[in-house]
């Protein structure tokens, strides 16, 4: 147990990363509530920290249902996007990679190229923002397959992303559309070892090629996939209080994230979803040390990690990369 009470301090002053952050899940609270007061309720159940959600079904619930009736436009995604982007600014983030749920382009009827271009028009100066669109698995052989086989041709489009019911089969034409994707510049994303075992991880990094997975939390129960994961420098985006609230793990002092970096994997910390876990960057960094008793130098770590992944310029990671070590020094 970590109890510095000069942590908070410490972490705000840490030059940091978002990489695993979905927008729609990141819709700020107060705006469902200005918009209607009498449907959304000031303080919900599902926002307390330590709200317990049945399954990931009765989370993905919660989320369309506060979600989808807010992004029904392109502006309303700007709008969002505007106040989440404050908010990592005021946390002194710099860099963010976030996914908007592709499918939501043909719920609305708004090609995805301009939702794109809504969510970086909202960028203020000193944030770096990358957008990743995120499908189901399941998407790859749907309605959307004719909009994906398009992705790469994206120009401000930096990667994709499969996440949602870990559970369900990974189509066949997966591989071959992430390597397609790969060779036109695009970053490949795969969620895996939530809720599924780490075959579900091995499958990610062996099969889909991909070296950037959304939690990977579950590789922990296999040093085999853990020892793969750490030699192809595979990075895991973990969520720690997502994974809380959702049960993946019973509770912080039990998260694997400790075996992870011990094993070698280059580990970040995000929110995932703070519309449904009221979290900021910063509780993460104060979880895992109040938690698992990270240090200042391992918290930093996280950070340097983040930056080191970033889709960034060389000298541009670097000068964060600078800032971390003068803080760590001074």
């Amino acid at each position: 147990m970590n109890s510095d009470s000069s942590l908070p301090a410490f972490i705000q002053s840490l030059p940091k990363t978002e990489t695993h952050l979905h927008i729609e899940g990141a819709l700020p609270y107060e705006l469902l509530r200005a918009w209607q007061p009498g449907r959304y309720p000031e303080f919900p159940d599902f926002r307390e920290r330590g709200y317990r959600y049945a399954s990931f079904e009765d989370f993905n619930r919660i989320l369309l249902e506060h979600a989808l009736p807010w992004f029904t436009s392109a502006e309303r995604y700007h709008e969002a996007a505007k106040v989440v982007f404050a908010r990592h600014v005021a946390e002194n983030v710099k860099y963010v990679e976030t996914s908007f749920h592709l499918p939501v382009s043909g719920f609305i009827n708004v090609p995805g190229p301009e939702i794109i271009a809504a969510i970086r028009s909202a960028v203020p100066p000193g944030l770096e923002v990358r957008v990743f669109a995120g499908m189901l698995r399941s998407d790859i052989s749907g309605a959307l397959r004719p909009v994906i086989d398009q992705l790469h041709t994206w120009d401000e489009l930096s990667g994709v992303d499969l996440h949602g019911v870990e559970s369900l089969p990974t189509e066949s034409d997966t591989a071959a559309i992430w390597a397609g994707l790969r060779a036109g510049g695009k970053v490949t994303k795969c969620h895996a070892g939530e809720f599924a075992g780490p075959a579900k991880v091995r499958e990610a990094i062996e099969q889909l090629g991909v070296t950037r997975i959304q939690h990977g939390i579950r590789a922990g129960e296999d040093p085999a996939v853990m020892k793969l994961a750490a030699d192809r420098g595979v990075t895991f985006d973990v969520c720690p209080i997502s994974n809380v609230g959702l049960q993946a793990v019973p509770d912080m002092a039990h998260h694997p994230l400790r075996r992870l970096t011990e094993a070698g994997i280059r580990c970040t910390l995000s929110t995932d979803d703070p519309l449904c876990f009221a979290n900021t960057v910063a509780e993460e960094y104060l979880a895992v040390a109040h938690g698992l008793g990270f240090t200042r130098q391992e918290l930093a770590r996280f950070a340097r990690n983040g930056f080191e992944v970033a889709l960034l310029p060389a000298a541009q990671k670097q000068a964060w990369l600078d800032q971390l070590d003068a803080i760590l020094k001074g």
